[in-house]
């Protein structure tokens, strides 16, 4: 039976590597530019610079085409999700789709709701929508006038991608049911498929960064590992270093919430260590100088959605997690291996730790963290994901 090769065109939400953070939509790339149907990975996305309509080499099998903002400015990127801000900046990758297509299958796949046009465009052989956010809420739980037009923008372009999509994944039941509230049958073509972790990077046995790092403290570590991002729960975190100062908080990622009040007041504790950003491959590591793994988010209808990458990324290393405000990972919770906190009690939060702390302290329950998270890796899921949209069964059908 005669495969097709495929060209697969991921939509994301900024330049690869732009805050050296790994989202969902890299693993993504880069999993489907390993598989030997693959003609070539496309890596479309918003940029605040010019390209003059070149393809670059950013990664094996994978090329990116920017798409030049309005202005650098934040309040500008709303020319993401409007028509006629973009469409003739797309002209230059139509022209290679076009030159390359020949012989080959061609997928569109949206991992953000920008450039809604783009699936119109073209005569695409699949759309897939892969839904990990909900997009329209503002991110920091606080809402406003300029926050609700920008909003309404962001659901009427994500409105047109639903629409027109083939088949949707979600990395959260609550998104299933948001998706699925926009659409007459969504039962022939959403899917739930939650967030992964590379299992043998972070499970093998990694060497320490410097551990100057925590300052000559003694005592247990709650770390963080992600962006530093306005949905966490600041407060929270500073009231937990007041009330157990043995304790060391380590903040490890970029800053993008350099103007909220409550991560500069955080910082002014003793116990709190923010290290800045890490290089991707020196992650896995960094969680060797953590007791715990903690997911700090704050209680918002942002934050309801997401499932967050981190979860099984501590799991395989053989660390023991607290998560707050993350109701799809409700149902994970498990003694000594996950505990899961509602709101923005202190006490509660502190009392989960205690827990865990408690339990590890003869490493017993490493492997069954470890085996629950080897269960998700990211090659088991994608997989699903491929079954699901059932790009593969058409590939080989044609």
């Amino acid at each position: 039976m005669k495969v097709e090769p495929i060209i697969h065109v991921i939509v994301g939400a900024a330049e690869w590597g732009h805050d050296r953070l790994r989202y969902r939509r890299h693993r993504l790339a880069e999993f489907l530019a390993r598989q030997k149907e693959t003609k070539s990975v496309i890596w479309v996305c918003p940029s605040p610079r010019a390209n003059d309509g070149q393809m670059t080499g950013i990664a094996e099998g994978i090329r990116q085409f920017a798409v030049k903002d309005l202005l650098k400015q934040k309040a500008f990127r709303f020319g993401r999700y409007t028509d006629f801000c973009y469409r003739n900046k797309l002209s230059p990758l139509l022209n290679v789709l076009k030159e390359e297509r020949e012989g080959a299958r061609c997928c569109l796949w949206y991992t953000f709701p920008g450039f809604p046009l783009l699936s119109e465009l073209f005569p695409w052989d699949e759309v897939i929508y892969d839904c990990s956010d909900l997009w329209a809420a503002p991110i920091s739980g606080r809402a406003g006038v300029l926050s609700n037009i920008r909003r309404n923008i962001i659901k009427q372009a994500e409105m047109r991608i639903i629409q027109r999509a083939d088949s949707i994944t979600c990395t959260s039941d609550c998104l299933h049911q948001e998706v699925g509230k926009k659409l007459e049958n969504p039962r022939q073509k959403v899917f739930t498929i939650e967030n992964g972790v590379e299992y043998d990077l972070f499970s093998q046995e990694n060497k320490h960064p410097d551990e100057d790092i925590l300052q000559g403290r003694n005592g247990p570590v709650l770390g963080f590992i992600g962006g530093i991002k306005p949905k966490l729960d600041f407060a929270l975190l500073a009231e937990t270093a007041d009330l157990r100062p043995d304790w060391t908080i380590l903040l490890v990622g970029p800053n993008t919430a350099e103007d909220e009040p409550d991560f500069k007041s955080l910082l002014k504790r003793p116990n709190v260590i923010w290290s800045g950003p890490a290089a991707p491959n020196e992650v896995p590591s960094y969680m060797q100088l953590v007791d715990i793994g903690i997911m700090p988010y704050k209680n918002s209808p942002y934050n309801d959605a997401v499932f967050p990458l981190k979860l099984f990324e501590f799991l395989a290393a053989g660390k023991p997690v607290v998560g707050c405000n993350l109701a799809s990972t409700a149902k994970i919770k498990r003694p000594y291996v996950y505990e899961y906190v509602e709101g923005s009690d202190p006490a509660d939060f502190i009392a989960a730790c205690e827990s865990l702390l408690a339990a590890d302290r003869g490493g017993s329950y490493e492997a069954l963290r470890r085996e629950l998270a080897r269960r998700r890796d990211w090659n088991v899921l994608f997989g699903h994901m491929l079954e699901c949209t059932g790009i593969m069964k058409n590939a080989h059908s044609h």
